[in-house]
């Protein structure tokens, strides 16, 4: 029997991948944001989960047998992230009655869950890595641990199954995301190349030299999907990972060759986009427009802040996914082709040169 989805931010990184696989996958797809862009297969929702009122409006004729929440709104502070956010969860889920879904809602947090919110990220007494779904909460706010406690409730109350999701740092295309590393330093790339600049790897030796691993927005796609279609997988938390490590040692040089440029040597110093990228307006949209590119404002295609948080990380950060490989997850993406697979996606879609 057909299917029917909703999908939560469904035009974000995770959102988007999520809709078109679930379409792929003959679901009936509804994906949910506040200003929704078009996609195949997908059959737009219009709220504003700020808004319980309009939120439960936009909802009244959808009954979907899972709903996936891949969305989320940064403010100011934690306590802000936590009032808002949780907020957003508990409008979208109280505006589901139990009478017409959905019996599986997943949600995708990430690894702050381990490293801690905006505002203590990476610092204090952290998890030893590689971290482990067993390892539990940090004994900090954080607005992760309030979106997990809404869906925990509306699970109690309703009768629903859940799955919690925690990629790390997720690859995949989405104009003006937020949190969005691949299209971020494939404009940084494109700076260096195109004005001569040094391609200089951003971040601490600790990232430089230590292991890591990412997540391809596909890879979470085909998790979330799985986690919805097997019974063992519900109600559990899940990390979700490529299933390779590598050195960001070796990544920037294999980024830098794709671009058709040297990496420029590491001396230790951590040199932040945010301070390589300040001026970099101007010279984008100069660069836009010689070579008639569709989106001229660095702004909506970069986010050196959050790419500064990841890369600029004091310890190496390794994922283990072995709960789910016990449960029959097998599927695997190495990073290096997720990069380069993006990088030719933004270059078909006329976003870089």
């Amino acid at each position: 029997m057909a299917k029917t989805a909703l999908v939560v931010g469904a035009s974000g990184i995770v959102g988007s991948a999520a809709a078109a696989l679930l379409a792929e996958q003959g679901w009936t797809v509804h994906g949910l944001a506040r200003r929704p862009v078009a996609q195949d297969g997908v059959r737009p929702v219009v709220a504003d989960l700020h808004d319980a009122a309009n939120t439960r409006a936009a909802l009244a004729d959808i009954a979907p047998d899972a709903v996936f929440i891949t969305t989320w709104a940064r403010q100011d502070s934690e306590a802000e992230n936590i009032r808002v956010n949780a907020a957003m969860v508990r409008n979208l889920l109280h505006g589901l009655t139990p009478a017409t879904g959905p019996r599986h809602v997943a949600l995708v947090t990430g690894l702050k869950h381990y490293l801690g919110p905006f505002e203590a990220y990476g610092k204090g007494t952290l998890p030893q890595t590689p971290f482990r779904e067993e390892q539990g909460r940090l004994d900090v706010e954080n607005f992760y641990y309030a979106q997990e406690d809404e869906l925990f409730a509306a699970a109690a109350r309703d009768g629903l199954t859940w799955s919690v999701h925690r990629p790390h740092t997720v690859i995949g295309k989405a104009v003006g995301n937020a949190m969005n590393m691949g299209t971020t330093l494939a404009v940084h790339a494109t700076l260096c190349r195109e004005t001569g600049r040094p391609f200089v790897f951003p971040g601490s030796a600790a990232q430089w030299h230590g292991l890591t691993d990412m997540t391809d927005a596909g890879q979470l796609a085909r998790h979330l999907l799985w986690a919805v279609e097997t019974p063992a997988a519900h109600d559990e938390a899940f990390n979700v990972v490529n299933g390779d490590i590598f050195r960001w040692e070796w990544m920037w040089g294999r980024i830098a060759a794709w671009f058709g440029i040297e990496p420029a040597p590491f001396d230790g110093v951590v040199r932040p986009l945010e301070t390589q990228m300040a001026g970099d307006a101007q010279a984008w949209r100069e660069i836009a427009a010689r070579h008639q590119l569709i989106e001229p404002d660095l702004s909506r295609l970069a986010s050196p802040w959050h790419s500064d948080a990841d890369l600029g990380r004091p310890i190496e950060v390794v994922t283990d996914m072995s709960k789910s490989r016990r449960l029959g997850f097998t599927s695997y993406q190495p990073t290096d082709d997720a990069f380069f697979a993006l990088f030719n996606r933004l270059r078909a879609d006329r976003l870089i040169p």
